[in-house]
């Protein structure tokens, strides 16, 4: 039994006991399979967790009415009833849900001093954030594809970039992502979890599950190794192959209004990608250098959490087209106030 430190004094007598409380059993073939897990969340002093809990709140509020923001904007604005503005909505869409995922059982687990998750909630939890990972993974991709034919194709955007285009590649980006994350939880759940049942994190990640296997997990792994390159190498590829096209066409751009124009069109989204896989890929180099479970949660919690929350403020501060439509909508409100 470890005996885990929580920010009060608790007794290893008195955890041990709760947990013995509040987790069943399964007994078969002489094995213990859980079906619970116990989350240990972020164990700290007291201050210091009544201030992560209010700032998760504040950035919660804030990530939804951020990214809501911009579903209205797009939704409303005739001027934004562009494909990249369609790619937006559809980020916007898949932040919502990523947070809603994460952030309300971190909550819990937070305001508890560690919680217990169902087996099936686990996953289900683990199922909707590998699938919306995934499809953030490709949504950028998509989106860096119709930069690089905006600024590199120009005359053909609009017939390549079609509605009917923009739609199937916004299907086809979630059936996918769906689909490999449902591989990757049907064949996680399907290992044997005789014990420890903590999970040493703040919600249902890929490696803490692994490390609580009792069963082989090569194949597990194996899995992991072929699925990352069609979620992952093959994204980062198409990404970097179409911003150096981007910015080979930019600098052969004689005009500087033109240069500026392009740079101003890219830099929003080249700034998200940046934070979205520096994040991401932190989480794996710590993980696999060793470094404290403290650091890779805190990493974890800046790509589950934080970027959700700073994406729609990126491509507010930085589009004027988001901008004025903003303004317009403040515009109608108050019409609409007075009025009243």
């Amino acid at each position: 039994m470890v005996c885990l430190k929580p920010y009060f004094e608790v007794s290893c007598v008195k955890l041990e006991e709760v947990y013995k409380a509040n987790v069943s059993f399964v007994f078969f073939k002489n094995l213990t399979s859980v079906i619970e897990f116990f989350l240990v969340g972020f164990q700290s002093n007291q201050c210091s967790v009544v201030l992560l809990i209010c700032l998760l709140l504040v950035v919660y509020f804030g990530t939804i009415c951020g990214n809501l923001l911009i579903i209205t904007l797009v939704s409303t604005s005739k001027n934004l009833h562009t494909s990249m503005y369609f790619f937006l909505t559809q980020l916007s869409i898949s932040d919502i849900v990523l947070t809603t995922d994460i952030v309300p059982n971190t909550l819990h687990v937070l305001m508890n001093n560690g919680a217990t998750i169902t087996f099936i909630y686990c996953f289900t939890q683990f199922y909707i954030f590998g699938a919306i990972e995934a499809s953030e993974c490709f949504l950028l991709t998509v989106m860096s594809y119709d930069r690089y034919v905006a600024i590199c194709n120009p005359l053909h955007y609009t017939s390549i970039m079609t509605s009917a285009h923009c739609v199937s590649l916004s299907i086809s980006t979630w059936l996918l992502s769906f689909g490999c994350a449902l591989i990757l939880t049907l064949t996680i759940s399907m290992l044997t979890f005789c014990g420890p049942h903590i999970i040493d994190h703040f919600f249902c990640d890929t490696v803490p599950l692994l490390e609580l296997a009792c069963s082989s997990t090569y194949t597990m792994e194996l899995e992991i190794y072929i699925l990352s390159f069609p979620t992952l190498v093959i994204p980062t590829t198409i990404i970097i192959i179409s911003y150096i096209n981007i910015i080979v066409t930019i600098l052969r751009c004689q005009s500087r209004i033109s240069r500026q124009k392009a740079f101003s069109t890219c830099s929003s989204h080249l700034t998200v990608v940046s934070i979205f896989y520096c994040t991401l890929l932190s989480v794996y180099v710590f993980s696999m250098g060793g470094q404290t479970l403290t650091i890779s949660k805190l990493l974890s919690l800046m790509y589950t959490v934080v970027t959700p929350f700073i994406n729609p403020i990126i491509y507010s501060l930085r589009n004027k087209e988001i901008k004025n439509s903003i303004q317009k909508l403040i515009n109608r409100c108050m019409t609409c106030i007075e009025f009243i």
